[in-house]
């Protein structure tokens, strides 16, 4: 199996897990230019950064432009690219206008894929989009699930790899509130109707199960720790996983 992971561009790389794929986050609000930089030091580290291209986070072509450059100058071998969550700062309101430009050449490319919907796109449009992106694509990386189900369903449909969105070990009360966040609802439906199950709500929640149940239908997987770096370093250590 492989894991890759997602920090942010002020993450502390001396907390890094032993994993050569890394992505960088560009959200709404930051500045490309601190994921750049961060992609910089993830290549002197030995990594493959990854960083992410928010197509509504950015101004416009020029800044499109030099951010690719700033990636590609220190070694930026492969992006993320995606829309987005907020509204367009610029021009730019879906990530197949940044793929259009053909400013990616030569780049490895993946593409957000939502299994269960997404808050911010009809799943027709969704759908439309996913039809739209998939041939300047080299793979997908899904939303974090937890229902294993929709994951299958989706990968069966795909003609390209899927890495499969995980989050590191998190407290169920804490996965409700991400999975309400990106509109993970049957996730959420997922978490509430095994509440039974759980021994300790406070108890972080083992990815295992979930990896388990659809390894067969992917060797990658992506995990967001959502500031859990420190306890997801310790799980991929103790599943030898790294």
């Amino acid at each position: 199996m492989n894991f890759s992971l997602e920090i942010g561009p002020k993450t502390d790389l001396d907390t890094l897990p032993n994993l050569k794929d890394v992505y960088i986050t560009f959200l709404p609000g930051g500045d490309f230019k601190e994921t750049a930089y961060k992609a910089e030091e993830l290549v002197k580290k030995g990594c493959n950064p990854i960083p992410h291209f928010a197509a509504r986070s950015i101004e416009g072509e020029a800044q499109l432009k030099e951010y690719i450059k700033r990636c590609k100058d220190v070694g930026v071998k492969q992006a993320l690219v995606i829309g987005g969550s907020r509204e367009p700062v610029g021009n730019f309101d879906s990530s197949i206008q940044l793929l259009e430009t053909g400013y990616f050449e030569q780049m490895k490319i993946g593409i957000a894929g939502h299994p269960e919907g997404s808050p911010d796109i009809s799943d027709s449009r969704l759908e439309k989009a996913m039809k739209d992106k998939k041939p300047y694509a080299d793979y997908i990386v899904t939303q974090w699930l937890l229902d294993p189900q929709p994951i299958i369903d989706f990968i069966s449909k795909q003609t390209i790899p899927v890495h499969v969105g995980i989050t590191g070990p998190l407290k169920i009360t804490s996965l409700i509130k991400f999975a309400n966040i990106v509109g993970a609802k049957n996730s959420l439906n997922f978490l509430k109707s095994n509440f039974s199950k759980a021994l300790d709500l406070m108890k972080p929640r083992d990815p295992n199960d979930l990896i388990g149940k659809v390894k067969s239908h992917t060797d990658f997987f992506h995990i967001y720790t959502f500031g859990g770096l420190k306890e997801t370093n310790k799980w991929l250590m103790e599943n030898k996983y790294v």
